[in-house]
């Protein structure tokens, strides 16, 4: 029977467990740091309320990933899911994606009007601020945009972002009645209070879990690891931490953004308007966003929780979208033997949520039920 290292056990981890025990003949193990599996989509209480570290919702076009996540952890859709920005200049909140209708509502209206008629058709921009100015005009890029992305990243210049590609949410400048985030995308939520967490048992069934174990060093080149002193031999690796861990930081630090997360409860059933899952803050306030748990959750309770979320250094969450950090992380990449597989936000140095990890997870079980890649000898 051959085996397989899992290091990491969150959100990537499980599903890759998950894809290996769908194959059989593979011994698998995974490690992780912590006492519990899940990650950053680990639902912990706070008080009675149920929350996770940053709104984990699921998010894609692709209804195979849905319907196969909704197997094991039945969803509930939110088309409705909306999110509003807070311009202080204006004194007032804006959806985000910026509405088009909502222009006409701005005290500087007929400025922009005019800038979004000078707008080019066509997009060719260099940087991060290059594609909002060239889609909205500056006045908009810098109500809903500009310190709000310099904020995120510690920044001094937006120029600076040069890997964008699309904006987050999918549109720079949306139109039509529905104010909702997404309209082509599936938006959903697990039904159940404890939100992933049963998907996690489910994945790991068939796996031998060492929860609050560390991993003190791995050689990729003889696919093994140190575990509590002793070296252990597989034949895939299967990582989905930073590659710098398991390279030894060969090509020098990646850069990561993180966040401060604070969990603040109020003493009222609900806090946000209807239909609005997130506030963000585009202005000098140090923090970016705030959550209503109760809107993914639906739990009952005459008073919500709100997370608060403020840019740190602490952690390791976001990759930096520039050419040159993604070009030190293809280093990394490329140095990795074939039986290493880079699944989860960390491990591919991309913003990836829960449903292209997913699809990540069984693209690798496709490459070993075809016999693509070669394990250690």
């Amino acid at each position: 029977m051959k085996k397989a290292l899992i290091i990491g056990g969150g959100f990537a981890g499980c599903a890759a467990a998950h894809q290996l025990s769908m194959i059989g003949g593979w011994r698998v193990e995974l490690v992780e740091t912590a006492p519990f599996l899940g990650g950053g989509c680990k639902t912990f209480t706070h008080g009675g309320h149920p929350y996770t570290f940053g709104p984990r919702h699921f998010l894609t076009k692709d209804e195979k990933l849905f319907g196969f996540l909704n197997e094991y952890v039945p969803m509930r859709q939110i088309p409705e899911h909306e999110f509003l920005t807070y311009v202080e200049r204006d004194e007032r909140f804006y959806h985000f994606p910026i509405h088009r209708d909502e222009v006409s509502e701005m005290p500087d209206a007929e400025h922009i009007e005019a800038e979004l008629e000078a707008c080019p058709d066509e997009v060719s921009p260099e940087n991060l601020e290059e594609f909002w100015v060239q889609s909205v005009g500056p006045t908009l890029y810098d109500k809903f945009v500009n310190s709000y992305s310099k904020k995120m990243w510690q920044i001094e210049s937006n120029t600076e972002l040069t890997e964008f590609g699309y904006t987050a949410k999918g549109v720079a400048l949306k139109t039509g009645p529905n104010k909702a985030c997404w309209n082509e995308a599936i938006s959903a939520f697990p039904v159940a209070q404890n939100g992933y967490d049963d998907y996690f048992d489910v994945s790991t069934a068939e796996t031998t879990v060492h929860l609050s174990t560390r991993i003190e060093k791995v050689d990729v080149d003889k696919s093994r690891a140190l575990i509590d002193g002793e070296w252990h031999d597989y034949d895939i690796l299967i990582n989905t931490v930073s590659p710098e861990f398991i390279l030894n930081g060969a090509f020098g630090p990646l850069r990561w953004m993180g966040r401060d997360f604070f969990k603040i409860v109020l003493p009222v059933p609900e806090v946000f308007p209807e239909n609005v899952y997130f506030l963000y803050y585009a202005n000098q306030e140090p923090f970016t966003r705030i959550v209503e748990y109760k809107k993914f959750y639906r739990y009952e309770s005459p008073m919500t929780l709100i997370g608060l979320e403020i840019p740190s250094n602490r952690n390791k969450l976001y990759p930096f979208t520039t050419k040159k950090d993604y070009a030190k992380a293809k280093l990394y990449h490329d140095a990795l033997p074939e039986n290493v597989f880079s699944i989860g936000r960390a491990a591919s140095y991309r913003y990836l949520d829960v449903a292209p990890i997913i699809q990540q997870s069984m693209d690798m079980r496709a490459e070993l039920e075809a016999g693509r890649v070669r394990s250690a000898a």
